[in-house]
């Protein structure tokens, strides 16, 4: 049965989580539709910048992203210290950026209105403030705010109304290092599994290519979640490896061809998943396919009993897969 979004989304557990989002019936997000043959190929345009706009406006980075033909995966992070951090005044600039707010919040951002506001009127924007705030760092707000335009961007240029994305997106909970990596890896990877691309580099609209052709001017891409980059690099506010280890184990694996899917590229071993603990044959099997091994969370066995703790749940859900795929 799934779980209310409250249940899949808890930043007690992880501030990062996989997203999903699908289109509807044979409705294309972009690509070339072998039944119209239309190509919609320009709205992952539309996608990729709207997704990296939104981390300058929500509390939320963006780890990897892949947009495909009919469905666009993103790995968020929750930075909830940044939002913290916040003043009123940033906090209602933010939100006006995406919605008009009251009039009572656009007066308190006019210098000349705020003088003239009385106390009592200051107090509720305040706390409305508040509620801002935890929006601009709740993850289904923020996939709301990147999929409602496109839809309607979609729609209007189909000449259609109704429904673009199949429900709500689907979400996963990547508990721990080992989860996150892999689930990152399995989204880069996917426009080469899907043979849309033959390299990580000429994989159009995904993460993995914004950070290498930013690595070849020895620089981190700025709307994405940085990766480590040295020794002394080694805070909460980067990626759990170094960026070069993530690189080649992008590399390594997407080099493994699978039978059942189209796509590959060429070997270099690797040495993040030893430290990780997973063998090299389970490391294949999460990042091809992630999204199917486990529930509404995802992490070793350990963390999902933590969490299962946590929340009072009576079974875990895709425990045979942590203690099959994450065993050190």
């Amino acid at each position: 049965m799934p779980q209310p979004r409250r249940n899949q989304v808890s930043l007690q557990d992880t501030c990062y989580y996989h997203c999903v989002s699908r289109c509807v019936r044979r409705s294309f997000l972009c690509g070339q539709d072998p039944y119209t043959g239309k190509s919609y190929e320009h709205r992952r345009g539309w996608v990729e910048k709207r997704l990296l706009t939104l981390t300058d406006i929500f509390a939320i980075s963006v780890c990897a992203f892949a947009v495909m033909s009919n469905h666009t995966h993103v790995v968020l992070c929750v930075e909830s210290q940044q939002a913290d951090d916040w003043d009123t005044h940033t906090v209602l600039e933010r939100w006006h950026t995406l919605y008009n707010g009251t009039l009572l919040t656009q007066r308190y951002c006019q210098p000349e209105e705020y003088d003239l506001m009385p106390k009592a009127e200051r107090l509720r924007v305040e706390l409305l403030a508040e509620t801002y705030r935890q929006r601009l760092m709740d993850i289904s707000w923020f996939m709301r705010a990147l999929n409602e335009p496109i839809a309607r961007m979609a729609n209007r240029e189909d000449g259609c109304t109704g429904r673009f994305w199949e429900g709500r997106f689907k979400s996963q909970a990547l508990l721990d290092e080992q989860a996150l990596l892999s689930c990152m890896a399995y989204v880069d990877l996917n426009p080469i599994r899907a043979n849309i691309a033959r390299t990580p580099e000429s994989s159009d609209h995904t993460s993995i290519q914004l950070r290498i052709k930013a690595a070849l001017n020895g620089l981190q891409p700025q709307p994405l979640k940085r990766f480590r980059t040295g020794e002394d690099d080694a805070d909460e506010e980067t990626l759990p490896c170094h960026l070069n280890d993530y690189l080649e184990v992008v590399e390594f694996t997407g080099r493994a061809q699978r039978l059942d899917k189209p796509g590959h590229i060429a070997e270099i071993t690797p040495d993040l998943t030893t430290r990780l603990g997973i063998s090299l044959s389970n490391w294949l099997t999460l990042t091809q396919g992630f999204e199917y091994q486990f529930g509404c969370r995802a992490g070793t066995l350990t963390s999902l009993r933590r969490c299962q703790n946590h929340h009072e749940a009576a079974r875990i859900r895709g425990s045979g897969n942590a203690r099959r795929l994450f065993a050190a």
